[in-house]
């Protein structure tokens, strides 16, 4: 165990903070935790998650409290031990049942305390003291003034502490009440007493503590929403403090201001974003922002990001789809429920954290479900940045008991705080309010208040029970679960999308990789190569799902083992991948790439994938193809020669033909290898010409690669601008090898010209 001798010791420590000394008490020899992660012995009171935790409201002065801190068990968190040494030790900001908390066990009550000090140079300013999340109730003295009490295990809060500081040593002191399920909060999957699908608590103080100076007047949230049919970023700056202070927004890309507008604080404005580049999971681009609050008292400045692209539904090919940028997108991901060996409901690491939504990445998903947890906002920005849509669930109440009525008005605050915390991520395409009916009440109507709340996103009010009529109709969502399927998932309605939101389940045990105990899952299989066929097999059985019946997403059960789950891709401690990665991330490609085709009679643009080129579209120009830039500004006539309408094969009704929108009945075809557009001649070999049958991306984890169904292997290339069918390592400059895979996937995009 390395990484853990010093655990091992009774000890005396002194820990320097800020500037302060403590002298911890004695601590008793600490267990490891019962199974670690590779990122386990990186973990020390010194670099416990450094990073800075709040990537979209940003602040250049900030102090990181994680850390040890005083700590210990109590029957009441009424009166707080101001000046006193607590009898035990606890690593900030792991859960007190983690390893990595170095207590390990739960407490009801508990209290932690330490000492900082503040930095001269903020002297003047006021100075918050914030916390990413504690479960769940906290009540904080600063310098034994109590200064504010939170309820809410998943959402933010701070306080402004600076009226109870003093100069030199200031000491915190938290207390905290940890019911668990004994109580009717939102605790997902948490149990004091945990077993099968349910698992340890997590409780106290789970996410990052800092501490930050501002203005009198300051920011405190962003609201983004991004207009991508008008070309504009929705923003609403929220502050405190603020008394005739004025907004001033600015959007970046590479350091350079693309858009800006200035207004009022807590009104809607209206930031240009000129051509914008959308996000997509196969081009999660992202925009920078930087808000400044300007006027007497002003003068505060905070930066973030934001990607431009819109959520909706719309009837594709005769089936109401879930649509990302005005396409239908199929989400195939997981149901990712971000559990830890060493640290529970906390990554040992922000490398941690980052690995597992890069491994689902790596596996050809787009889509992962948040489930029925609220993660840091660091896992948001890696779901942002790694191009990843993101179902998100609300934490549950306890199952089998009826919610009284102080439980559902708490579960409905806290539902608002989530909604209103996460409402500018980008990756977020869903919310989802309930699970399986557990701790459910009243789902239509707090599908219909969700949609209130935020109308930019699709609700999902009760996922894998509003499948069969139980739920009162509302929402936007019909939502199956099959164990382990894929089975026959109900179809769409003319208002709601049909999503499989859990299926899967596959089984495989991993020795001296497992939690301690006797590992389950809804089918087991025998070997890895065994667990790899299975699961190819039952997605390829996706395919006719979403063809025949309408099926828009899947979600699989699930990326990594949990406690006593083994149905997971990856071990628990995220050493072992069970599967064969490269069959896993093909047929994954394969299902999104066989449910993205562009529709027959869908109007379409093609845009290139290679990076640097990704403003290039094919068009049409004197009769020949080739790729430009097109944007919102391009002439009508550009973007007129840069969309096309999916047709039926011409040759092959199930490859695709592509009618130029401004000239009926001519369509691409290639001639001599080049691609160009004719009228269609009545000739059998003008028909071959122009069919191409879709086929997976050969770059990327979405788009498509159009072979050509009439010469083997060759498939839609762009080379030096002009478009060609090209085979990779040919007797043609056009079939050079270099980038070929990038230049034959084409993103499918929303037509230029309607």
């Amino acid at each position: 165990m390395r990484g853990f001798s010093g655990w091992a010791r009774r000890m005396t420590a002194v820990l320097v903070l800020s500037g302060a000394v403590v002298a911890l008490p004695v601590q008793e020899a600490l267990a490891a935790p019962p199974l670690t992660t590779p990122w386990t012995a990186e973990v020390t009171p010194d670099n416990a998650l450094p990073e800075y935790p709040r990537p979209q409201l940003v602040r250049t002065a900030w102090q990181n409290l994680n850390g040890l801190w005083q700590f210990a068990g109590t029957s009441s968190i009424d009166t707080p031990p101001v000046g006193q040494d607590l009898a035990g030790q606890v690593l900030v900001p792991y859960p007190i049942e983690s390893g990595l908390s170095r207590v390990q066990r739960h407490e009801d009550r508990m209290w932690y305390r330490r000492t900082f000090t503040v930095p001269a140079a903020w002297s003047g300013r006021r100075v918050r003291l914030n916390f990413g999340a504690v479960s769940w109730e906290a009540r904080v003295w600063v310098n034994g003034v109590a200064v504010g009490t939170h309820t809410g295990a998943y959402d933010p809060f701070s306080f402004d502490v600076t009226d109870a500081l003093r100069a030199g040593s200031n000491e915190v002191i938290v207390g905290v009440h940890a019911p668990v399920d004994a109580a009717g909060a939102p605790v997902g999957k948490q149990r004091r007493s945990p077993g099968g699908i349910f698992y340890t608590a997590h409780s106290g103080i789970w996410q990052t503590v800092w501490m930050e100076p501002v203005n009198a007047a300051s920011v405190t949230r962003l609201d983004t929403v991004p207009d991508v049919a008008a070309g504009q970023l929705d923003l609403v700056v929220h502050a405190t403090g603020a008394s005739g202070q004025q907004v001033r927004a600015e959007v970046m890309t590479g350091g350079s201001v693309v858009g800006s507008a200035t207004g009022a604080i807590g009104a809607h404005l209206r930031v240009p974003v000129p051509g914008a580049r959308l996000w997509t999971p196969d081009d999660p681009f992202l925009y920078d922002l930087r808000v400044t609050l300007t006027g007497t008292g002003g003068g505060d400045v905070v930066t973030g990001y934001f990607g431009m692209r819109s959520v909706g539904k719309a009837v594709v090919g005769g089936v109401l789809r879930p649509t990302l940028n005005g396409r239908f997108v199929l989400q195939l991901g997981t149901l990712d429920q971000g559990y830890w060996p060493d640290g529970i409901s906390t990554a040992p690491t922000d490398a941690a954290l980052r690995f597992d939504l890069e491994q689902q990445k790596a596996l050809g998903y787009n889509t992962v479900r948040k489930h029925i947890k609220v993660e840091p906002a660091r896992w948001y920005y890696w779901a942002d940045r790694l191009g990843l849509m993101v179902w998100q669930d609300m934490p549950s109440m306890r199952t089998g008991v009826t919610p009284s009525a102080a439980d559902r008005a708490n579960f409905e605050s806290e539902l608002r705080r989530v909604v209103d915390h996460l409402r500018g991520i980008t990756s977020i395409v869903q919310w989802v309010p309930f699970n399986e009916g557990w701790g459910e009440y009243d789902p239509a109507r707090i599908a219909d208040l969700v949609k209130s709340w935020d109308p930019s996103r699709l609700v999902n009010n009760n996922s894998g029970s509003n499948c069969c009529g139980f739920d009162g109709g509302n929402g936007d969502l019909v939502d199956d679960h099959i164990y382990v399927g894929p089975g026959t998932p109900q179809r769409p309605s003319a208002s709601r999308v049909a999503v499989l939101g859990e299926f899967g389940g596959l089984g495989l045990l991993s020795p001296g990789h497992q939690w301690p105990g006797t590992g389950f899952a809804y089918e087991m299989t025998a070997s890895p190569t065994a667990l790899t066929d299975r699961y190819v097999s039952i997605h390829r059985r996706l395919k006719p799902l979403v063809r025949d019946n309408g099926l828009s997403a899947a979600i699989y059960t699930q990326p990594v083992d949990v406690e006593n789950e083994v149905n997971g891709l990856w071990t628990y401690d995220r050493r072992v991948l069970k599967v064969d990665a490269a069959r896993v991330r093909a047929v994954n490609r394969e299902v999104i790439a066989s449910a993205t085709t562009p529709a027959a009679g869908e109007l379409v643009s093609l845009r290139v994938t290679t990076p640097g080129h990704t403003d290039r579209f094919l068009r049409h120009r004197n009769g020949l193809a080739r790729t430009d830039v097109v944007t919102a500004g391009s002439a009508d006539t550009l973007r007129l020669d840069a969309t096309f309408r999916v047709r039926a094969g011409l040759a092959d009704a199930s490859c695709l033909s592509f009618e130029s929108r401004n000239f009926a009945g001519h369509y691409l075809r290639h001639a001599d290898f080049r691609l160009r557009k004719d009228a269609r001649d009545g000739t059998a070999l003008f028909d071959q010409d122009a069919t191409f049958c879709a086929q997976p991306p050969r770059a990327g984890a979405a788009g498509v690669t159009l072979e050509s169904s009439n010469i083997a292997g060759h498939a839609v290339r762009h080379y030096a601008e002009a478009v060609y069918i090209a085979v990779a390592g040919g007797g043609h400059a056009f079939d050079a090898a270099a980038s070929y895979d990038q230049d034959v996937t084409w993103a499918v995009a929303p037509p230029w010209a309607p």
